[in-house]
């Protein structure tokens, strides 16, 4: 192995990094522009594959952000950790309904204004003041990495956000891990994304959810089939 094989990360060019933060740039003055209800249109912030970001398609959002209003209750708090397409359904068709916060490490969510907390998983309980503890009654939480390590440091915030309620979504392999850590179970239900994953995505809950019937967000809840 050579010297400079040992030198660490390839570092961009000049001429490259100068292209990326012209792009970021332009990313930025489109989001600042957004308005209205435009703002929280799934997609409107573009997945950035570099943070292991996937969006969920707008029926599993939808199915998502219902179930998270149901176990709230009316006039409930809800916190989405590194789930923003469930924020993004909540506060489209629950605005008056329930208080949400979206905890997210991409800052292009600041557009959510006070909505939005900045918070990293490798830091799981360094959180604002303003965010008290066991304040929210449900907790959506989607891990951006596959690995116990993040489940890990992610439970810790869960933990310390919940009043008890947690709906986790995360691949299917995770699933000993999330019981032992959260004491959340598998359901029924199987969540899709606007692209297709390499793994197997579950979600995974510690109360009685209507994400045990296999059912789409537009049909009444009623028992599934046997």
């Amino acid at each position: 192995m050579s010297d400079s094989e040992d030198e660490g990360p390839p570092q961009l060019s000049s001429y490259a990094l100068a292209a990326l933060q012209e792009f970021y740039a332009e990313q930025q003055h489109h989001h600042s522009d957004l308005c209205g209800d435009d703002k929280y249109n799934i997609g409107i912030i573009e997945e950035n594959w570099q943070l292991s970001q996937f969006w969920y398609s707008p029926e599993t959002a939808m199915r998502l952000a219902e179930d998270a209003v149901a176990a709230a209750g009316e006039g409930g708090r809800i916190a989405c950790v590194s789930a923003p397409s469930v924020y993004q359904k909540l506060r489209e068709r629950h605005r008056d309904d329930v208080s949400v916060c979206i905890f997210e490490y991409d800052r292009r969510f600041a557009i959510y204004g006070e909505d939005f907390v900045y918070y990293d998983y490798k830091n799981p309980v360094d959180l604002p003041e303003r965010i008290a503890t066991h304040s929210f009654d449900i907790v959506v939480a989607d891990p951006p990495y596959l690995s116990e390590e993040c489940l890990r440091k992610m439970s810790e915030t869960i933990k310390l956000l919940t009043r008890g309620k947690i709906l986790l979504c995360t691949g299917a392999v995770m699933e000993d891990a999330a019981a032992k850590l959260l004491g959340v179970k598998m359901c029924k239900f199987i969540p899709e994304h606007t692209r297709t994953l390499g793994n197997e995505f579950r979600c995974f809950v510690n109360y009685n959810s209507r994400l045990d019937c296999n059912l789409s967000v537009q049909l009444p809840v009623q028992e599934g089939p046997k």
